[in-house]
């Protein structure tokens, strides 16, 4: 079983910041690097001092493979150990993304060599982090949002393997990398903890549907559960999954993350009167607690431009209900923390930060004051 949790918490704070890390491969087949990008490698301790005076103590980073392994099987973790010097120097836990989007520039999920490069990574990266930090829990996330990543680049062609009507097929590849990673990290560090991070999602049938879109809808909402149904073995179990690699499971949620099945069309959240198929992020939580009965985070969510106060406030009094129903709610994680740009188009910045950049100004740190007055709310409310 996954290592069971003791009297002390597991994060540092119960708030946490998300810095955007994604490597990957853009529609055009360029190359994105997230955290040069926004300046973060540039200003750690800056940054770092920044989330601390917001009460956030814990951070959600990457290591991005594509700069780590240039050459296969030959690693390069400087930059990743300039990260953890920073964190350690500024009192924050850092929970490592190893695969966030981005792949080699030589592999693809599709590769016959996937999974043996990605498993040895995972090794590599124990060894690497037990070296430098000994006495400190390991915690990680082996592949973020494989439900999401394996759309992209399985059914949308947005990035890495470029194909349509192969959702299925990337998404197999990778979940056998994950469970191959996790049985890499754990054969280095038994204690290592395993932080799963999947979008939570909501998709209902259209207006007046007939029977048949209605099973429809129900058959979709539920392939949001394929990647962690296929590591605990209860999907594929010729993968290898078992329920011990369910440990920590973290849920991405954000506005866009409820829609009519069929039409592509979004769920208004902030509706004067609300679509009667909304559904609370308390309920959908509570929904993925009872399937699997682990302690749950929500490891992504945040909102654009001037609704950023309105959302973290709706986010909150939906983790009071969920935690008042009986969820093991350990946290929630701003993401991203510090503004940043477009995957495919590097001069569209989202403005969806705690703090603002700009493509002229990618290391400015400007705070949108309404967002963390906000913030400090909430975070008194569930103090």
């Amino acid at each position: 079983m996954p290592p069971t949790d003791t009297a002390l918490p597991l994060f540092r704070s119960f708030w946490m910041a998300g810095f955007e890390c994604s490597d990957k491969l853009n529609r055009y087949g360029t190359r994105i690097d997230l955290l040069a990008a926004t300046g973060h490698l540039d200003l750690l301790h800056a940054d770092y001092r920044l989330i601390k005076s917001q009460g956030m103590h814990t951070v959600r980073e990457g290591i991005r493979w594509s700069f780590v392994e240039k050459r296969p099987y030959e690693y390069n973790f400087d930059v990743v150990k300039t990260m953890i010097e920073a964190a350690q120097q500024e009192g924050i836990q850092q929970l490592w993304d190893i695969c966030h989007f981005g792949y080699p520039d030589d592999l693809s999920p599709l590769h016959p060599h996937f999974t043996s490069r990605f498993a040895a990574l995972c090794r590599a990266f124990a060894h690497f982090y037990k070296s430098l930090m000994p006495d400190t829990p390991l915690i990680v996330t082996p592949i973020n949002e494989v439900g999401f990543i394996s759309w992209l680049g399985g059914e949308d062609a947005g990035t890495t393997p470029y194909c349509r009507n192969m959702g299925w097929q990337v998404k197999y590849e990778l979940m056998k990398a994950y469970i191959k990673g996790i049985e890499a990290l754990r054969e280095v560090d038994p204690q290592v903890r395993i932080l799963t991070t999947e979008p939570i999602v909501n998709i209902v049938p259209p207006a007046n549907a007939s029977p048949e879109q209605c099973l429809e809808a129900q058959k979709q909402h539920e392939y949001q559960y394929q990647s962690l149904d296929m590591l605990s073995g209860r999907l594929c179990p010729e993968l290898g999954g078992n329920p011990e690699n369910l440990d920590l499971l973290g849920f991405n949620f954000y506005y866009n993350n409820q829609w009519v099945c069929g039409f592509g069309e979004f769920l208004p959240w902030a509706n004067l009167e609300p679509d009667e198929r909304w559904r609370g992020l308390s309920s959908l939580l509570d929904e993925a607690y009872r399937r699997y009965e682990r302690p749950l985070i929500i490891a992504e969510t945040s909102h654009s431009g001037i609704d950023r106060p309105n959302w973290i406030d709706f986010i909150t009094t939906e983790s009071i209900k969920a935690i008042d129903a009986g969820v093991p709610l350990k946290g929630i994680c701003i993401y991203p923390v510090i503004d940043r740009p477009d995957w495919d188009d590097d001069q569209n910045w989202h403005h969806s930060g705690l703090w603002d950049a700009s493509a002229d100004e990618p290391h400015a740190r400007m705070v949108h004051t309404p967002y963390a007055d906000a913030l400090l709310k909430c975070r008194q409310r569930l103090s």
